[in-house]
């Protein structure tokens, strides 16, 4: 069992789902680092491709990998959203401990194919592998509107996992990446179907969900809960009230706003997802 699965496990033999949270720089890791202690809790640090393909993208996720070790709490580390093998290889060999093989662009036998090459590759190295089945819309790294994609089909999911080999699946049933263009109107009867998939469930597109529906999917069966739009705003809140930091050129006042604003939402989530309670 890889330590994904085994920190999944343990989150959903307590009734509870794991956080999982998109950071861009050293700031944000540390606000989730900070509030996941506070919390006592396990957590995703979740990594962009474009961000780790982007010049320095290979030192950050290094960072990245290496700041968990020292982390308080069990810190996993997960290249998010990768459609590029060589990118994953790559990934692969900094450290992660997972990956999100997203082939749901594909049609249905060329994602399955392409999710099981990348679990069979990364097996051997105790690196954990996520697929998506059906298409979550939306850009995880802008804060555009989006509008549902495919479904996943409930009938496919079980083949697909059984196939696959992959470790985790991601949904669709009504989240989107970025903002909604409407009221969220998740379809809970296809996610209480898709529980018998084989595999651990993520959510996509947490930010912006009533706390209510959240709340409501946990209890349905997903283990992971993905959130980055809400911490990007609060990083950019942080920002704006800047000006006073700014005159004084308070480099480390400032990077200590961002994380306490950073830590407040990613605490929030936590909690809602059931840590830090008895």
């Amino acid at each position: 069992m890889t330590r994904f699965a085994s920190v999944l496990a343990d989150a959903a033999a307590h009734g509870r789902a794991l956080g999982a949270f998109t950071c861009y720089d050293l700031l944000g890791f540390e606000a989730v680092v900070r509030a996941a202690e506070a919390h006592a809790a396990p957590v995703i640090v979740l990594v962009g491709p474009g961000s780790f393909a982007a010049e320095g993208g290979e030192r950050l996720l290094s960072a990245f990998c290496a700041a968990a070790e020292q982390a308080p709490v069990p810190v996993l580390v997960q290249l998010d959203h990768a459609a590029d093998r060589e990118l994953i290889g790559r990934a692969a060999t900094a450290g992660v401990d997972a990956v999100l093989a997203d082939g749901s662009r594909l049609p249905y036998e060329e994602n399955l194919a392409f999710s099981a090459a990348v679990a069979e590759e990364l097996r051997p190295l105790g690196i954990a592998v996520e697929a998506e089945l059906g298409r979550v819309e939306g850009d995880e790294d802008l804060a555009a509107q989006a509008s549902n994609g495919a479904r996943t089909d409930p009938g496919e999911a079980a083949a697909f996992v059984r196939a696959s080999g992959a470790g985790c699946l991601a949904v669709s049933i009504g989240n989107v990446h970025g903002h909604y263009t409407d009221t969220p109107a998740h379809d809970w009867e296809r996610l209480e179907a898709l529980r018998d998939a084989g595999a651990p469930l993520a959510l996509h597109g947490a930010s912006g969900l009533p706390d209510a529906d959240v709340s409501r999917a946990v209890s349905l069966g997903i283990a992971k809960v993905n959130v980055n739009t809400e911490l990007r705003a609060a990083y950019f809140g942080a920002l704006d009230g800047a000006a006073a930091r700014a005159e004084a050129l308070d480099l480390r006042g400032l990077g200590e706003d961002v994380i306490a604003a950073v830590a407040a939402v990613v605490g929030a989530k936590l909690a809602l997802l059931g840590w830090g309670q008895p």
